[in-house]
Order: structure tokens, then sequence, then C-alpha cells
């Protein structure tokens, strides 16, 4: 059996996520979004409005042959997700949403009360929604319970780069919910973060700022998505167990044994 990424009954063979903001050029965003090796890339409408931006970013986009992951970025209410998410069905002509409800301008903290009502909402009228949201597991059995197939917790806030601030809690969400899909998404910095996530039990990671603010993104893309593999194999594979005394790794049992006699 293919160990592929599953998301809303489509599967993927990469379980990398890739935005399309902050990159220096269209160029680079699209080198490094094929150098990722990523099937699926996020777009926001509110920040790249399609006809202001011209032509040129969609057909970049369009031109990597990726699944389209729309998200509500920027919105600060049910409402603004609402007419946001029917805006993007339409351009996209995918129901597939990435929800993004900011409580607080600060740390850019999801909003768990707005979350949960955005998302019954969505979930009402069609929508196969993935919500981004903190790594609190009260929030993500809501978000599962309400018919969510897809949970986006954080690592960190969003563009800090700090990596997992409490592997206890991702940990946590990936056993009390066996059958969600987890994406981690946002603050991720460096490869080795995607790494711990994936061994943490993570399906998949979702990055952008990390590889568009790169010295070299195209690069800094191949990393991640040499990163995303390995941590996958390692989960798959089952770590050692972890002891508190140290274990020869070289086998006394059946070695000589010297013994010194007494003259």
């Amino acid at each position: 059996m293919r160990d592929t990424l599953r998301i809303y009954g489509q599967e993927f063979n990469s379980r990398l996520l890739i935005g399309s903001a902050l990159y220096p050029s269209p160029k680079c965003m699209q080198e490094a979004i094929l150098a990722s090796e990523s099937e699926i890339v996020t777009v926001s409408l509110r920040r790249q409005n399609s006809q202001a931006a011209g032509d040129d970013f969609w057909q970049l986009i369009k031109d990597t042959g990726l699944t389209v992951l729309p998200n509500t970025a920027g919105c600060h209410s049910v409402q603004e997700v609402m007419t946001l998410a029917q805006m993007c069905r339409e351009v996209f002509a995918t129901d597939w949403i990435k929800l993004e409800l900011i409580g607080d301008d600060y740390n850019l903290q999801p909003d768990p009360v707005a979350l949960l009502e955005a998302a019954e909402q969505l979930l009402a009228e069609g929508f196969k929604v993935l919500p981004y949201c903190t790594d609190d597991l009260v929030i993500c059995q809501r978000l599962a319970a309400l018919g969510c197939e897809v949970i986006m917790p954080w690592a960190a806030p969003i563009g800090t780069g700090k990596g997992i601030l409490n592997p206890y809690a991702l940990q946590s969400i990936r056993e009390r919910l066996p059958h969600v899909t987890l994406i981690v998404d946002a603050g991720l910095g460096v490869p080795s973060h995607a790494c711990q996530a994936m061994e943490l039990g993570a399906d998949a990671v979702l990055l952008n700022s990390a590889i568009a603010g790169a010295n070299d993104p195209v690069l800094m893309a191949r990393a991640f998505a040499n990163a995303t593999l390995a941590g996958r194999q390692s989960y798959m594979a089952g770590p050692m167990a972890v002891k508190s005394t140290a274990v020869p790794s070289t086998p006394t049992l059946g070695m000589p044994v010297w013994h010194q006699f007494n003259e």
C-alpha cells in the first residue's frame, strides 16, 4: 500500500504544502514551488487580486500543475470569511478552503470561538474546510466533531520561525484524533522543524515564510522536501525506545572474558 497523504478523499504523494506569498519574484516563486515537490499550493485572493496583479501571477500558479488551496487570510470576522470563501470558490472552481480567522493582530492567533462558527457555516454550504488553529486539543476536537476531516494546528505563531513550541500538544492531538488528517501550519523555520513535526505524527506540513524568506528559496524548498520525507519515514519506521541508562550497542554475550590471576 502506498503511503499517501489523503485530503478529503484525494491522495497526494508529497506531504509538503507550500505557500505562494513573499517571494522575491514570481519566477523565484515558481521555481521554489517546483523544487519543493509539493502538489498543493496555497493562494490568497484577498492579498493577490487576480485583476490587479494581472494574468502573469495566476498563469505561473497554473503552470505548476499543482492543486490550488485558497485561503481566507486577513479575515477578522465570520462574515468576512463567508464572503471571501464564496469568491474563492467561484474564482478557483474548488470547494477546498483553508479557513483563517484572526483574533489577535499581535501574534495572529486564530479566534477559537469565531473559528468554530465559521467552520460550521462553511461545512453547511458544502465547503471542504481546512481550519488553521492553535495547538489546543479541545478546539481541534470540536472542529473534528463539526466534520472537518483536516485540521491545521500551528507549531508557533505564523512567520516567527520558532519551530514547535509545544511538542506535547501536537502529539496529544495526533493521539486523540488518529483519523483526522493533521497538517502542521505556521511557525516552522528550518527543515529540522518540519522533520520534528512529521516525527510527532503529523500527516503533512505547510510552509511559506521559511522558504520564501530564505537567501536561496529554491535550495531551501529542496531542503524542506527532504526533511519532510525523512520525518515521515522516521515516524513510520518507529523510533527506538528512550532509556534513562546507557545500553551498549555491542552485545557482550558470547564474548571472551579475560581473567587476571594473581600468582
